[in-house]
């Protein structure tokens, strides 16, 4: 995995980060504007307070933060049919392209070894330079629709109400037996 410049760390979210997280989620957003893959709608939208504070809470939200301690970036994670679930990984732009989602997606499969699961699994838009290649290029796969899980099928039936789902796919690492 590519190291995040030594700038800048990862450690896990405090309540007092929560706040700087909304705007950094909201920024990372903003590069979606000119895609056209997501509404105006969601491109304003981030992940609810309540949400984060929880994830928080359960050590389920890792943080990048500058040096200044200041919260960069973060990614979030919930536990999903025996797999860690990478539910978004999002890094403020202004601390963009110095290996900081590389650093988190490297915190993600530490937490997953962690845990003794043997996958990380994700969703995300398939041909966005930052999303299908980038976690490709980190050892993910995609998966065939025919493989996906039930718990995949239902999140995708969720994403279908927001998103073009064919522009999507779900991948995982497989991380061998621990």
């Amino acid at each position: 995995m590519q190291q995040a410049s030594t700038a800048y760390g990862i450690d896990g979210a405090t309540a007092s980060d929560l706040a700087t997280l909304i705007e950094v989620d909201r920024a990372a957003s903003a590069l979606f504007a000119p895609t056209g893959l997501l509404s105006e709608e969601a491109l304003a939208d981030h992940v609810p307070l309540d949400v984060l504070a929880h994830a928080a809470g359960t050590g389920d939200l890792f943080t990048a933060r500058a040096g200044s301690g200041l919260p960069v970036g973060f990614a979030l994670v919930s536990l999903r049919g025996g797999t860690l679930y990478l539910d978004q990984i999002s890094v403020h732009p202004d601390h963009g392209r110095q290996g900081l989602g590389a650093a988190l997606l490297g915190r993600v499969v530490d937490e997953a070894r962690t845990r003794k699961l043997r996958r990380v699994t994700l969703s995300t838009f398939r041909d966005l330079p930052w999303n299908g290649p980038f976690y490709a290029r980190h050892g993910f796969r995609e998966i065939k629709r025919s493989d996906m899980a039930d718990w995949m099928l239902d999140l995708e039936r969720i994403q279908a109400e927001d998103l073009d789902i064919s522009k999507r796919c779900f991948m995982v690492r497989k991380l061998g037996w621990l």
